[in-house]
């Protein structure tokens, strides 16, 4: 078995010259010289959380590799992860992403492709990333591809689709949290019309994970934002939540319908229902507040939403926590099929592969947790940890 080592590659350290505001980036692993891992802005970021959110990559990467199919043109990557300690509504944040990404220039055009993650919008990114200099955020990939004009036209082309005014860069991750839920729901035999959904988080993944999970028949009876918790229990119109929703996810309350209630922020947390999602920010469920979770599955949308000491709690009282490096890796895994050629600028055929990968990726962990007694997330790494020989001996694990 190939293990990771403790250490990562690389791990810096950056502080602006203007604001004092510190960013971070860790590289866990290259494959073929390259790694992948988007770059998140939030207040309170730290070196450890974007470590552990490299390794997460790292995970994400090997669990999308498979080395049986001779169709796939995916080649898998190593993990990494970007973060800077900044909210993203400070008026100074623009200029502190721009300066970030000039001086990660040198990573990010040899070794670190990148994208959006929480606090931060594709477009704004782009932006940003034109503004310091760069080609593309993941340029770093282009050596690997067979044809890069029309690897990059196809991204292109991929993220101008839009699917009820929702674009699809942001739809398919959460198709992927989506399939995710419903592979567990339906290996229990639970029926998809009428199981109750709480999500913490309309944002980019949570938003789009809310309209999949509604149009598969569940019911939305909760969702929090920044403001607070808004909840009906007889279900929430999620449509209209989201197309009154600001750039960073908050809902406009003079979209809320009659039977709509605000409650404080907490609440999406003990929300009677069977699914509850962790779709906004790490660290959300832990030691103390998962005594209130009531749900039957919490699946982690969002990176590292459960603290480990939550999860064991929770396995105790029977609630199942879903891995984030499973369910919410199909963003990353899109990006590269849809550039490695293996999908074509389409929402069917996206979302047709998306569902097919996760609910193929999640069955495998469900069953391998059920054979070896463990959690999902043990499950996960030890899925990984059997694809990581074979990437090495394929494609040079640090090479």
């Amino acid at each position: 078995m190939q293990s990771l080592s403790p250490a990562p590659l690389v791990s810096l350290t950056w502080t602006d010259h203007v604001t004092g505001t510190e960013g971070y980036l860790v590289v866990d692993r290259l494959v073929r010289g390259v790694s992948s891992g988007g770059l998140r802005m939030r207040k309170g970021c730290t070196l450890a959380e974007v470590a552990g959110l490299a390794r997460g990559m790292t995970l994400k990467e090997a669990l999308h590799f498979d080395a049986g199919d001779p169709r796939t043109r995916y080649i898998p990557l190593g993990g990494s992860k970007g973060g800077i300690d900044c909210d993203p509504r400070d008026p100074a944040a623009y200029g502190v992403l721009v300066r970030f990404l000039r001086a990660m220039r040198p990573y990010i055009e040899n070794v670190w492709t990148t994208g959006e993650d929480l606090g931060l919008s594709q477009d704004l990114v782009d932006r940003a990333a034109a503004e310091a200099g760069l080609v593309s955020t993941v340029q770093a990939v282009y050596p690997l591809l067979d044809d890069e004009a029309g690897a990059r036209r196809r991204l292109a082309d991929a993220f101008a689709v839009t699917v009820d005014g929702i674009g699809l860069d942001e739809l398919v991750g959460g198709c992927g949290v989506a399939e995710s839920t419903l592979a567990a729901l339906d290996r229990a035999g639970v029926a998809h019309r009428g199981a109750r959904v709480s999500l913490q988080g309309l944002g980019t993944m949570g938003g789009a994970t809310a309209r999949f999970l509604s149009r598969a028949g569940l019911s939305v009876v909760a969702v929090a934002d920044i403001r607070g918790t808004i909840a009906n229990p007889a279900g929430l119109d999620v449509e209209a939540l989201l197309a009154a929703r600001d750039v960073h996810g908050a809902v406009d309350r003079r979209a809320l319908r009659d039977g709509d209630q605000e409650l404080p922020a907490d609440d999406w947390l003990a929300a009677d229902v069977e699914v509850l999602v962790p779709a906004a920010v790490s660290y959300a469920v832990d030691g103390a507040n998962q005594a209130l979770v009531r749900a039957r599955w919490v699946v982690e949308a969002a990176n590292m939403p459960v603290l480990p000491e939550a999860e064991t709690l929770l396995a105790e009282r029977g609630i199942t926590v879903l891995p984030d490096v499973v369910v919410n890796s199909g963003t990353n895994a899109w990006w590269w099929w849809t550039l490695f050629g293996d999908i074509g600028p389409d929402a069917e055929e996206a979302f047709g592969h998306t569902r097919r990968s996760m609910r193929v990726l999640m069955d495998r962990v469900l069953e391998r947790a059920a054979a070896d007694g463990c959690t999902p997330r043990a499950a996960a790494h030890s899925l990984a940890a059997d694809r990581l020989p074979v990437m090495a001996e394929r494609f040079g694990w640090y090479r």
